[in-house]
């Protein structure tokens, strides 16, 4: 383990040290102050430094970035800063970015610099969030099981006549680069999942376009009981090239109930799209409805993580209601 700061310049605060080596981790932890201007670029460079030299052949060499985003001082252009995350991992490190704090924070940058470091991306607002991504999510954030990994999911005109993707826009692909090795993607940890939510429109009932004159002609035959099929592209730790996994998704699998995962990330999905103000999709489903559907699918909920994201909902509910009045 390494500590690097940075806060009008970068220094080491801690070289490559044994993690049995407790009490000098925590001496160097305990010297920590706050301070400055934010030097981003040039404490990624030696926190990157650092990383070389504690090197473990074969082992898992990450960096985690714990900061606002808002890089002031040095290199603040966002595509150097990108192109140097890319490089980098070529090394065998990998960067996993952490955000803290409001105001200038930047979590666009936060985000795509976790991308192109080849690691991921959590935002830190209490103890709780911390102990859920540093601690019980730890073999996520750290061990890679899979790189590059893509989805792609093909819809059965005959049985869905429109469908929209819900967020992912800085993970969009174009559908040629789907097979093409050449274009990095997401990085899946051990025991890590992917939630793609995506809201459909069934073969005859009113979407939110108007209708094609020259429509797709739907499909027949064996494949007219599908409702749609899952590609998956992954390619293994090691590198080279990538497998494939083709899932068909049948419409009886999609008949039945919702399992409490899939109905509380809709109504994550709801609230995004309720507080940017935006009802084109969300309709006449209320914060109120949204609060409703949370609760009754928080399920097992050790943490209270999901009861937490309830408590949220029913705050922007009642300051939309004092707003009003």
């Amino acid at each position: 383990m390494s500590l690097v700061v940075y806060a009008g310049e970068s220094r080491v605060v801690l070289k490559p040290t044994s993690g049995g080596d407790k009490a000098k981790i925590r001496n160097a932890i305990d010297q920590l102050t706050a301070g400055g201007s934010t030097a981003g670029a040039s404490g990624i460079e030696l926190a990157y430094q650092m990383a070389r030299e504690g090197f473990i052949d074969k082992g898992i060499n990450r960096i985690l970035l714990a900061t606002d985003g808002d890089f002031n001082v040095g290199i603040s252009d966002f595509d150097s800063l990108k192109q140097m995350a890319v490089e980098q991992r070529k090394s065998g490190v990998s960067l996993t970015t952490l955000g803290f704090g409001v105001d200038n924070y930047n979590e666009h940058l936060m985000e795509q610099l976790a991308d192109a470091g080849d690691g991921n991306y959590a935002y830190i607002d209490n103890l709780r969030e911390a102990r859920k991504v540093l601690v019980d999510q730890l073999s996520s954030t750290l061990a890679v099981v899979a790189r590059d990994v893509k989805l792609q999911v093909e819809f059965n005109p005959a049985q869905v006549s429109e469908y929209r993707l819900l967020g992912y826009e800085n993970r969009a692909l174009k559908r040629e680069d789907f097979n093409n090795d050449k274009v990095d993607a997401g990085e899946i940890g051990a025991g890590h999942t992917v939630t793609a939510l995506y809201e459909i429109v069934p073969k005859g009932e009113k979407g939110w376009l108007e209708p094609l004159r020259y429509a797709t002609k739907p499909v027949s035959g064996g494949t007219s009981g599908e409702l749609a099929i899952l590609r998956v592209r992954y390619k293994t730790v090691q590198g080279g090239s990538s497998q494939l996994i083709e899932r068909p998704i049948s419409s009886e699998q999609s008949a039945g109930k919702a399992s409490d995962d899939l109905r509380f990330s809709a109504a994550v999905a709801a609230f995004a799209q309720q507080i940017k103000g935006d009802g084109r999709y969300t309709g006449n489903m209320s914060l109120k409805d949204t609060a409703a559907l949370a609760r009754s699918a928080r399920g097992d909920d050790p943490f209270g993580l999901r009861n937490e994201f309830v408590q949220l909902v029913e705050l922007a509910q009642s300051l939309k209601a004092s707003v009003k009045h």
